[in-house]
């Protein structure tokens, strides 16, 4: 696995590798990470995944995402209190 591209954010740090016929797209905000797979055949290279992770309405997907996973582990962790 070799990293291709990173792409530091204010909020979101991205880092690509290519591994077995891949890019994985690799999405890190605070203590949360979202990973993507996607085929080197889907892609026409580098720069096709830096469009892809900078589109502005997959942006604010993963960030919506993200939201969702702090918010789904915080209430996780209310319920299971003692």
């Amino acid at each position: 696995m070799r990293i291709v591209l990173e792409i530091p954010g204010e909020h979101v740090k991205t880092t690509v590798f290519s591994w077995n016929q891949k890019y994985l797209i690799k999405l890190e905000m605070a203590m949360y990470e979202q990973t993507y797979k996607v085929s080197e055949f889907d892609v026409a290279g580098d720069e096709d995944i830096r469009k892809l992770v900078e589109d502005e309405t997959f942006k604010a997907e993963y960030i919506e995402r993200f939201r969702q996973m702090h918010v789904g582990l915080h209430e996780a962790l209310q319920r299971t209190e003692n």
